[in-house]
């Protein structure tokens, strides 16, 4: 019998979480996803370092020495990463807009655009690029227009339903409902240190999104993320995708029992009726979502504390070479 990683690769799209390229290149998935705090990891690594230089350089030539630079530098250098991922995969891979955007359309707009415009310098098919977003309202709303444009999307920090229901109504391409981090709130506030994976809330809130997709009949794909453990990842296979560091893809190789599959478009029954999702639907119902609210929040938080420091890491770097 085989591993149950290759049993998973059989009935889901395995997708890296790791900016590591040795680790990409030794794992094989199909797809990949960055975001700051993995990019501020893989800068540390020699393989980055021309990278970080090359940016550095493109910046000063693209926007002098405007205030804008600093910004230009980290998005050519996530531009540079995404190419350099995508040479070793044979699908897509997702670039993050600046956390900092979250609660700003027209903001998100710009550098969607100006990544995808990034890309296609580089001459790579910008239809393996997913632009990610946050899934407040304001970024739903920038995905929504993305997608008319013809900017792939993938929606992330998803913790709610509410959120996953506007999603699919805006049309998006893919999200990432964190599973990891939904069970890591629900043990901080029920007194309780574990949940077996079949009752493990964050299992049931992808796998409640997924059959109300399914059951909908919305194209938009789930990619459960933000793991904890290989019972979690067990629990949702046939999802979509599932994006999975590659300790997790380790533990999941040394394992050979038999994977069965949980979820599928055939077998997918929703009690919840489609509905339509306006803004004040949305904060409402997220508002009544204490979890929901305060993940989204500490999340934004901690990416766009990754990408200050992501940042200053650069300006380190453009200062010694200047």
């Amino acid at each position: 019998m085989s591993n149950k990683l290759e049993q998973l690769r059989t009935m889901t799209t395995v997708v890296a979480d790791t900016g590591d390229l040795d680790a990409i290149a030794a794992w094989r998935p199909q797809d990949a996803t960055t975001n700051p705090s993995l990019l501020l990891k893989a800068v540390e690594s020699d393989a980055y370092q021309p990278m970080v230089d090359k940016a550095i350089a493109a910046a000063k030539r693209q926007a002098g020495a405007s205030s804008g630079r600093l910004g230009l530098a980290t998005d050519i250098l996530a531009v540079l990463a995404g190419g350099e991922i995508l040479r070793l995969i044979p699908g897509v891979v997702s670039t993050e807009v600046d956390a900092r955007l979250s609660f700003d359309t027209i903001g998100t707009l710009s550098r969607a655009r100006r990544m995808v415009e990034l890309y296609d310098q580089q001459g790579i098919d910008t239809q393996r690029v997913l632009i990610k977003i946050a899934a407040t309202w304001e970024g739903i709303k920038a995905a929504e227009q993305l997608e008319k444009e013809g900017i792939r999307c993938n929606l992330t920090l998803l913790f709610s339903f509410a959120q996953a229901v506007a999603c699919a109504q805006a049309g998006v391409a893919l999200i990432s409902p964190f599973v990891g981090r939904i069970m890591d709130w629900h043990l901080a506030n029920s007194g309780r240190d574990s949940f077996p994976a079949s009752e493990d809330p964050g299992v049931l809130s992808v796998a409640r999104i997924y059959n109300y997709y399914k059951t909908n009949d919305f194209n938009t794909a789930v990619m459960g993320a933000s793991f904890r453990n290989v019972g979690q990842i067990e629990m949702l296979a046939g999802c979509d995708r599932l994006t999975i560091s590659p300790a997790l893809m380790q533990a999941l190789q040394n394992e050979t029992g038999l994977l069965e599959c949980k979820l599928s478009p055939e077998g997918a029954r929703s009690k919840d009726k489609r509905s339509h999702m306006d803004e004040k639907q949305f904060r409402w119902d997220s508002n009544n979502d204490a979890m929901a609210t305060e993940k989204l929040a500490d999340g934004i938080r901690l990416f766009a504390a990754d990408q200050l420091k992501l940042e200053a890491r650069i300006r380190q770097r453009a200062e010694a070479i200047a």
